[in-house]
């Protein structure tokens, strides 16, 4: 069942989405090579729980961390380790949630290490911009598979794979909410959007192939070719005057 907010519920939600990106502009503002991402965790935990809010992903399905903190041919969901060193020129994904006052919020980002090769710093920027693109099409009166298809054309049409196993989602009162939100689709298909709606989209791009696997800590997801990915997520608010992107630092 999808989840319409009133004008009300979205200011509360509202609170944990800042909250949220105040997280992941720190984690970009602190990540440095030579740190663990344990060290990193720590960061973003100790901020969040200092606005009194909660890290949405602590003990989530079992999730050991407050964030998930992925470097390079790691898509999502990897598991702050002190004995995982953040190196010059890695690809770091940071995917936080802030949980306060009933809602969450969710958002994640792809940082630089350093100088990073140029097909790595273009795999970014079109995973970032395609985010966007979905946002764009965000609007009351169109489908779910707008948003998709909107994502995944601008993205191959520049030669790189979208992830199909993993999806965006709702999110409100719950983190992982209806409807799940593609990055892959056909235009014209899918729930119809309306005002009220709640989305956290996600883009996960990797170089070449789409195919991934998940490791046997049961969280790690990596590419099966073992090229770069990246990552990046906003939770948006669909509105009579289009989507409002809910997570602005």
């Amino acid at each position: 069942m999808i989840s319409l907010k009133t004008a009300r519920e979205l200011e509360q939600m509202r609170k944990a989405c800042i909250i949220s990106a105040q997280a992941l502009k720190l984690a970009g503002e602190q990540v440095k090579a030579g740190m663990s991402t344990y060290e990193l965790d720590t960061i973003i935990r100790e901020f969040i729980e200092s606005k009194g809010a909660k890290a949405s992903f602590l003990g989530y399905g079992g999730f050991s961390g407050s964030a998930c903190i992925s470097i390079n041919d790691e898509v999502i969901h990897g598991i702050p380790s002190k004995k995982k060193i953040i190196q010059p020129g890695d690809l770091v994904k940071v995917d936080v949630g802030a949980f306060i006052g009933g809602y969450h919020g969710d958002n994640a980002a792809t940082f630089a290490v350093g100088e990073v090769s140029p097909e790595a710093k273009r795999l970014m920027d079109v995973t970032e911009q395609s985010l966007y693109e979905g946002i764009k099409m965000a609007r009351v009166g169109n489908r779910i598979g707008d948003v998709s298809h909107a994502v995944e054309e601008y993205v191959t049409s520049r030669g790189y794979a979208v992830v199909k196993q993993f999806v965006g989602h709702g999110v409100g009162r719950k983190l992982h909410e209806s409807p799940e939100v593609p990055n892959y689709g056909a235009p014209g298909r899918g729930v119809r959007l309306a005002a009220g709606m709640t989305l956290a989209i996600e883009p996960m791009i990797n170089i070449k192939g789409e195919g991934v696997n998940v490791l046997a800590d049961g969280w790690t997801v990596k590419t099966a070719s073992g090229s770069l990915s990246a990552h990046f997520e906003h939770t948006i608010a669909i509105t009579g005057d289009g989507p409002v992107i809910l997570t602005r630092a």
